[in-house]
């Protein structure tokens, strides 16, 4: 149904069975205000950016008025939330429809802190203009470099919502492949209801991986291809330091998009047992153990899958398992393939991986920036830091140059590899302070700007790329729950 503001909404996850979702009327907001919005996604939706900032449009993004051809709904999931297992659902979130953009591809557009839903569980439904603003930065940040959801605008609410203190409320409109996560899965496995499990994975497999249905067992194959799209992802956070923080199998997306940016944080110093977020006391998805914590999860969704893959049992787990341990390889396999190129490589060779290690150690061992050093190799700045002077580290670059061949080749592949810069924390923790405290959106405008084109090296992202001054008290996130 297409209309002046461009929705073109279709509304496909509200034909699964009823016990996947709950439909919502709108909420109550009195006061909704713009803050941002992404003109360059709404053009890609379909969308008109003029129409999207009148007060409908508005209205729209806050969760206040239906869209056209839009039907709200919260979506029913579970999941292993720090291994302990819970059922779930969207308890402060609001699924406007499916966007079917002019190319004709299946977008969610999702609002994010839109008040409370059946799946709250004693909880507001709210959400904070800081956490809000956070995963707009860097899943646009992010837009580039990995694939992941999109953020198309946050909303003020006019609300103070109580959390620590009281803070000032927003809502997130989310873009994504979908919404479907290996902890929809386990919610229909613990349901013990096969033909609601079956029709869901034809959905799945439909929406996401429709060549599945060609193979001969079509959810093996579904099963194949999430394992080896999460490999692929897991590999790319590793390659630019992305810590997630919260890898609960309710943030496993199918679509192989990374979702949910709440305690998330980048390297500084390059140290894979780096955790940041608060909740994370015991260093489950620490940095380092981001590929592990994958297959963890993978190995939940096989077990959802089983009644589909085979009817006897065991042999439905022998096939799930056979998969399941593909995915080391195949993280091994993207992982050395990005470090080759982050290393200006343009082949491979079988001491690719000591000479990756050994550079790794080198950073781990001198505390050295993770994202810096990459551009110190780019463009052989050698004389800014102690690291380079050192006995292993002239050793180890002159491995390396012996390796790479051609500089005019490698530097325009690394440069292509290394992004100018992350999303620093403490920039953004800057640019939050003056959003929330002061109201005042230009250091984020500007912030956001130059993480614009991450691998264009101009001289306007210098100004964000220095990492921060030492500090003996680590850095924190928060969920914003």
């Amino acid at each position: 149904m297409q209309n002046d503001f461009g929705f073109n909404f279709d509304n496909t996850y509200a034909t699964l069975p009823e016990s996947f979702f709950s439909l919502l009327g709108p909420s109550s907001l009195t006061s909704p205000e713009l803050v941002l919005f992404n003109d360059e996604l709404a053009h890609f939706l379909g969308l008109s950016t003029e129409a999207m900032r009148s007060e409908d449009g508005i209205a729209f993004l806050a969760g206040t008025k239906v869209p056209p051809g839009g039907v709200l709904l919260a979506q029913a999931y579970a999941g292993h939330q720090f291994s302990h297992f819970t059922m779930l659902g969207d308890g402060r979130a609001l699924l406007l429809g499916e966007q079917i953009t002019p190319s004709g591809e299946r977008y969610d557009i999702q609002l994010k802190g839109s008040g409370r839903t059946p799946y709250s569980r004693g909880g507001d439904g709210k959400a904070t203009l800081g956490p809000m603003l956070r995963e707009y930065i860097i899943s646009e940040a992010m837009a580039d470099i990995f694939p992941t959801t999109r953020s198309l605008a946050v909303i003020t609410t006019g609300e103070k919502v109580a959390r620590e203190t009281l803070l000032p409320g927003a809502v997130l409109t989310r873009v994504a492949k979908s919404h479907l996560r290996v902890g929809t899965f386990q919610f229909a496995a613990g349901r013990g209801r096969d033909q609601e499990l079956k029709t869901l994975a034809d959905y799945a497999i439909n929406r996401h991986y429709p060549e599945a249905f060609q193979d001969a067992n079509p959810y093996l194959s579904f099963y194949r291809a999430v394992v080896h799209t999460q490999a692929s992802l897991i590999a790319q956070w590793m390659l630019i330091g992305f810590v997630h923080g919260v890898m609960n199998t309710d943030n496993m997306a199918i679509s192989g998009e990374t979702i949910d940016y709440g305690p998330c944080a980048f390297l500084d110093i390059y140290d894979p047992s780096t955790v940041y977020s608060s909740i994370d006391h015991y260093g489950r998805y620490a940095y380092g153990n981001q590929p592990k914590i994958a297959a963890w999860n993978l190995a939940r969704f096989a077990e959802t899958l089983l009644p589909l893959i085979d009817s006897d049992q065991e042999k439905a787990r022998d096939l799930a398992t056979i998969e399941l341990e593909s995915f080391s390889g195949k993280y091994d396999q993207h992982f050395l393939a990005g470090m080759r190129k982050k290393l200006g490589l343009k082949d491979s060779h079988e001491e690719d991986a000591a000479l990756i290690h050994d550079l790794l150690e080198l950073m781990r061992e001198h505390k050295a920036d993770y994202t810096n050093t990459f551009l110190d190799l780019t463009f052989q700045r050698f004389d800014e830091h102690d690291l380079y002077r050192l006995e292993g580290f002239a050793s180890w670059r002159e491995r390396w140059e012996k390796r790479r061949g051609t500089w005019e080749e490698a530097q325009a592949l690394m440069k292509r590899s290394n992004p100018a810069l992350i999303p620093r924390n403490h920039r953004v923790e800057e640019v939050l302070r003056a959003a929330v405290q002061e109201r005042d959106y230009k250091p984020l405008k500007k912030l956001l700007s130059a993480l614009k084109e991450p691998f264009a090296h101009s001289p306007e992202q210098a100004e964000f790329a220095s990492p921060p001054e030492s500090n003996d008290i680590p850095y924190r996130t928060f969920c914003g729950t």
